[in-house]
């Protein structure tokens, strides 16, 4: 039997695709659960990582993904939704996705924070019909181990991603490529 190049990239990506079906939830949450889901999930953020209690106090709103899924065999994808907070109240909510090519294999879920530290940061966001992360105001993600060395006096970014809660057999968790639009899910 003859395996082109293209019927095996395609079946790679059939993968992919149902991977991800398999590991995200059925339907998507209305508002108020997400808005529960995000509360809880930035209350564990802080618990496990006390320096990011004092970043959300210098930012302007915090996009909280309380699920993110990702899974691939070879061709992956990702996928979560989050809620906006501005003074601690959901103000929009957001979905992150992207695809990715590469070596890579198997399933995970993780949390995401993301502080806004300036008005420009978050009126892009607000602005634009989907941004791309990588273009526009700059992105710095956040280890456990750079958060216990930060001090409020050294942030100079745009937008602060902290990755917690990871849960799957997947390595590495990267921002560039993933494209967050906003979405409007029932209450």
């Amino acid at each position: 039997m003859n395996i082109s190049r293209r019927n095996a990239a395609s079946g790679l990506a059939a993968s992919a695709v149902l991977t991800l079906a398999a590991a995200a939830p059925a339907d998507a949450a209305s508002a108020d659960q997400l808005t529960r889901d995000a509360d809880a999930a930035l209350a564990k953020l802080y618990a496990t990582q006390p320096k990011a209690k004092g970043l959300s106090s210098r930012a302007v709103a915090i996009l909280v993904f309380p699920r993110i899924y990702k899974a691939g065999f070879i061709i992956g994808a990702t996928t979560g939704d989050g809620a906006l907070f501005q003074g601690g109240v959901p103000i929009a909510f957001y979905n992150t996705s992207s695809a990715s090519y590469g070596l890579q294999a198997g399933v995970q879920a993780f949390s995401m924070a993301m502080f806004f530290m300036n008005n420009a940061a978050l009126s892009y966001l607000s602005k634009s019909s989907g941004w791309a992360i990588g273009a526009g105001p700059s992105v710095v993600v956040i280890d456990e181990g750079m958060s216990k060395s930060m001090t409020t006096t050294s942030l100079t970014q745009d937008v602060y991603a902290v990755a917690f809660g990871q849960q799957g057999l997947m390595a590495g968790i990267g921002l560039e490529g993933s494209k967050i639009t906003q979405i409007h899910p029932g209450s």
